[in-house]
């Protein structure tokens, strides 16, 4: 059985030089040529590297030796231990990506993952606030730091621009974290954004943010900030950069205080890109908001309002 990805490798045998070779060389083109993420080369990394040894434990102990058997072996073995169908087909995907860089490399004759069929997955909508919702959670953080003082004053204000920042741009957790002060232009509201594939766009904010973002900057950061802080945005305690899993605690802890659904940033970005179009706003506006490469991730929003209608006509209407 597949080892499952992310933990250590220490009790297992070395992959064979050859396959390991092969996986360096794919994890340092995801870094130089794709752009990904340190956490993106990871996930990829963990995918391929169970791939690896499920072929080398079932006699495929070279590339070329991995056929589409091995990969239909390798994913249902996955789907025998109960995995989700996505993460089996995020795996799935892995393996394809890092079979067609080998096949354009020469590493292979050809790339046996394209005879793989890829699963069909159901279309689950993005979890959103309404509108109400979104202005009630907006609405404590703000409130929470209009009421704070002392040592609760900072945590507070940052919780806010956080939270404004989310929901006024629509930009993704991580994108957040990696902000510094100069990627705000307070003046003109925009927000210089460093999204996926180190793809930059600069996103506009409206006024409620720029307050938030501006109390921050002139009475939060200044009792933060530290050795460490560099040109961050968003400092945490002790004064370094605020990570991603202290954004998620926040806005749980914020969303239970506004009592709204639990939701995590993420659905604030949806959240923001449903009220966009419900407001007017064209797809194509969106999309570069958002920073999707793809328009038709930026259409899975229509659907939102698609379901919606459908709720309120079967709820409401004697003849649904």
């Amino acid at each position: 059985m597949a080892r499952a990805a992310g933990r250590p490798d220490a009790d297992l045998p070395p992959l064979p030089s050859a396959l390991a070779a092969a996986l360096d060389r794919f994890t340092e083109h995801l870094a130089v040529q794709r752009g990904h993420s340190t956490h993106t080369r990871r996930a990829y990394r963990a995918d391929v590297t169970s791939l690896l040894r499920y072929a080398v434990r079932h006699g495929a102990g070279s590339l070329p030796a991995i056929d589409v058997g091995v990969l239909r072996g390798w994913l249902a073995a996955q789907a025998d231990r109960g995995l989700a169908r996505s993460t089996v087909a995020r795996r799935g995907a892995s393996a394809r990506a890092f079979l067609r860089w080998a096949h354009r490399t020469g590493l292979v004759p050809t790339d046996p993952s394209a005879r793989l069929a890829s699963p069909k997955l159901s279309r689950t909508l993005p979890t959103v606030l309404t509108a109400d919702a979104a202005a009630l959670l907006l609405d404590t953080a703000r409130d929470d730091a209009a009421g704070a003082s002392g040592d609760g004053r900072a945590p507070a204000l940052r919780a806010w621009a956080a939270a404004e920042l989310l929901y006024g741009t629509g930009i993704r957790v991580g994108e957040l974290a990696l902000l510094d002060v100069d990627d705000v232009r307070r003046s003109e509201r925009l927000v210089r954004v460093m999204g996926k594939g180190g793809k930059e766009r600069v996103v506009p904010f409206g006024v409620p943010a720029e307050r938030a973002v501006a109390a921050w900057l002139d009475e939060g950061r200044p009792a933060l900030v530290g050795a460490t802080s560099g040109a961050a945005l968003l400092l945490g305690d002790r004064g370094g950069r605020w990570g991603q899993r202290q954004v998620r605690e926040e806005v749980h802890r914020l969303a239970a205080r506004a009592g709204v659904d639990d939701v995590a940033p993420h659905a604030l970005r949806h959240s923001a890109a449903t009220h966009l179009l419900q407001g007017g706003s064209d797809l194509r506006s969106v999309q570069e908001v958002l920073g999707h490469s793809d328009l038709g991730t930026t259409q899975r929003y229509t659907h939102v309002d698609d379901e919606r209608l459908r709720s309120v006509f079967v709820q409401a209407f004697p003849r649904a």
